[in-house]
Formats: structure tokens, C-alpha cells, sequence
């Protein structure tokens, strides 16, 4: 049976934002009739117009708002024809059960936030909001599902998430490295991500100078943007060894073919899309045991603890400095690879849910 889905969104930023848009298309090549409800910025990030898909502004912001009793109520106008809702983000989440749509399946994306402040205090409030009034609740990793089992939902269940394909690179490898003016023979370590806290990017800035310190010198490059761009731009401006923010790229693939090893320093991780993207390019990983990665990279990601600078040189220089190491983890990263969710595995889990909770 086709249906009529809404997917509600409080950010079409990073991961979250793919996700969504992808699972949307998804959606509609099978016949579905998709409305996707967020933010009117998110309008133009998605383009849903050329995708088929139809968006409705709704104000749904990042923390608690004085204008929330009047999303709550656009969102019951907005989404009562719909036969599924499926919001994703808590904040999204709890406005639409706050709205009394039903079915409801919310997927948490995030970890709580690690700086005090308003969505902090209303994160466990929004959780339990959404765990005992959504039909059911999905995270993209095992420790957020069992906070919202500890929240009291009674079905909650792994995401299934995959990174859409970055295509083919466009360029070879040389000619990547030649663009960036990175000489042959020096290693490339490269991070994408957005410049945000969450990422630990401090934490790499950190580590630079003892991972540079050997000869022929590597070259950590960091591809993205995001509030922190200014900061980290000035930080790695002043430093004496060779970091180089990218800024926001629409070549990652090329960047990957270019990349001798990919960092992730991060504080908390989903299934990470960007180690998903590094992995089908056969890279060594570097990455932070947080989150989903211990879940779904063990024994293929070299892991270190989080906010832990010089373990996570020590890490990098054990892969540079070891060939047969560094061959190994290209080895099981291209395994790995092939063992990936795709983007029509998350639809059909999606599919699935929404299936459940609607009795299709």
C-alpha cells in the first residue's frame, strides 16, 4: 500500500539532513507521497521541488521557544492527514507527539548535549515526552536506545542508516594532491566534518604537532564548516606545523582518493556517515571509541578514547610509521565496505516501521 508520509525535521544539517533526504527519495520511488515539514531555511538545502517531494514550513528550532505552543499547533494542522509521521531529532520528536499525531515514529539522531544550557535541561524532558508517546522510537546507535528504553518506550530499536554514495572520484589521485599542493611523498591525513563541538576538532589541533613530527612531514587537512570555522581557523593559522582548513567541499570524493588516513576525533558519533564514505574508499580510520563506533567499526577502526590528544597521535603514528598496519586496516576497511547498509536497506527498515505502526 502507498501512503502518505511526513518526515519532520528540527535541522537539515549534516547527517541528519542527508539522512532525511535520501530516505525521502527512497520513499518516492516507491510509490509514496511524501511531505517533509522543518525549518523554511531547510527548504532551499533539500530543493524539494526537483526531488518530488512537497515541504511545509513549521519553526521547529534547536532548544525550547516561547513560539512552541504555536508549532505544536501548525504541526496538528500540517500532519493530520498523514498516515505516517516520522520526526527526526527529539526536539522534532516531542512537538509532534505534543501534537497528538498519531502513528508516530521518532528516530534520536543525537547524544545530549555536553554544555550546559536550555535544550540540556529539556533534553530528558523531550526524551521521556518522546519514549512513552511515540509508537515507535528508533536510534542511530545502542547507547540511544537504551536511553530511551530507560525512558520507558516500549519499542525501541536500532536505525538503520547508510551514507548516500559520494560517486566516483573525478579526479585521480595526483592530480587531488596537486590541487591541494601536497607533495608526493608527504602522508595526507584528512578529517571531514562540520565545525561544530560535537566534532573535537580542539582535540586534533592537539594532536597535530606530535602526529607532523616525522619526516617526510604529513599534512592534516580539514574539510567543512560550521560555527567554529573562525576559531579553528585562527588556531590552525597559528601554528607551526601544516593544518589546513578546507572549508565546505563538494569533492569528498576526490579528497578521500587523495587521503593516506582519515581522522575523526569526535565526541560523539551516530553510525557516522563520513566513516562510512572513508571506508568504501578503503582508508585507514583513526576515529574516538564513542557512540556507534565501537558498535558497528570494531575490529576495523583503530579506536582511542575521546578528548585524549595524545593517544590519538599515538594512534596515527602507529599507522604511518607501519606499513604492513596501514595495509591491514585498508584491508578491513574495503571489507567492511562491502558489508555496509545501503541507501535502499534504510528505506526498506523504514518501510517496515511504518508498515507496523500504520497496519498497512
Amino acid at each position: 500500500m502507498n501512503g502518505r508520509i511526513a518526515l519532520v525535521i528540527g535541522t537539515s544539517t549534516g547527517g541528519v539532513g542527508r539522512h532525511v533526504r535520501s530516505l525521502g527519495e527512497g520513499l518516492l520511488r516507491r510509490g509514496h507521497r511524501v511531505v517533509v515539514v522543518g525549518p523554511p531555511e531547510a527548504e532551499r538545502e533539500f530543493a524539494f521541488g526537483e526531488a518530488g517531494m512537497r515541504f511545509a514550513p513549521a519553526r521547529i528550532g534547536a532548544a525550547p521557544s516561547w513560539s512552541d505552543p504555536r508549532v505544536v499547533l501548525r504541526l496538528r494542522a500540517l500532519l493530520g492527514a498523514a498516515d505516517v509521521v516520522h520526526a527526526h531529532g527529539l526536539r522534532a520528536g516531542a512537538l509532534c507527539a505534543l501534537a497528538g499525531v498519531r502513528p508516530l515514529v521518532v528516530t534520536a539522531h543525537n547524544a545530549p548535549p555536553s554544555v550546559d544550557g536550555p535544550l540540556a535541561a529539556a533534553y530528558p524532558v523531550l526524551e521521556k515526552i518522546v519514549a512513552l508517546r511515540a509508537d515507535t522510537v528508533l536510534g542511530v546507535s545502542g547507547d540511544l536506545v537504551e536511553r530511551l528504553r530507560a525512558a520507558g518506550a516500549e519499542d525501541a530499536r536500532r536505525a538503520v542508516v547508510a551514507a548516500p554514495e559520494t560517486g566516483r572520484p573525478l579526479k585521480g589521485r595526483e592530480e587531488t594532491r596537486r590541487d591541494l599542493a601536497v607533495l608526493p611523498e608527504r602522508p595526507l591525513l584528512l578529517t571531514v566534518a562540520r565545525l561544530a563541538e560535537q566534532k573535537g576538532l580542539d582535540v586534533l589541533l592537539e594532536a597535530a604537532p606530535a602526529i607532523t613530527d616525522r619526516v617526510p612531514e604529513p599534512v592534516v587537512a580539514i574539510a567543512g564548516d560550521g560555527p567554529l570555522w573562525g576559531e579553528l581557523h585562527d588556531a590552525a593559522a597559528g601554528m607551526d606545523v601544516d593544518v589546513r582548513m578546507l572549508g565546505r567541499r563538494a569533492d569528498v570524493a576526490d579528497l578521500l582518493a587523495a587521503a593516506d588516513v582519515f581522522c575523526l576525533t569526535s565526541l560523539w558519533e551516530g553510525p557516522s556517515l563520513v566513516i562510512m564514505e572513508a571506508l568504501r574508499a578503503g582508508l585507514p580510520v583513526v576515529a574516538t571509541r564513542v557512540g556507534g563506533i565501537p558498535d558497528l567499526y570494531a575490529g576495523t577502526v583503530l579506536m582511542v578514547p575521546p578528548g585524549d590528544a595524545r593517544a590519538f597521535a599515538a594512534a596515527v603514528g602507529r599507522v604511518l610509521d607501519d606499513p604492513a598496519l596501514a595495509e591491514d586496516l585498508r584491508a578491513r576497511s574495503r571489507a567492511a565496505a562491502r558489508t555496509l547498509p545501503t541507501e535502499e536497506d534504510a528505506v526498506e527498515s523504514a518501510c517496515a516501521v511504518y508498515k507496523a505502526v500504520a497496519r498497512w
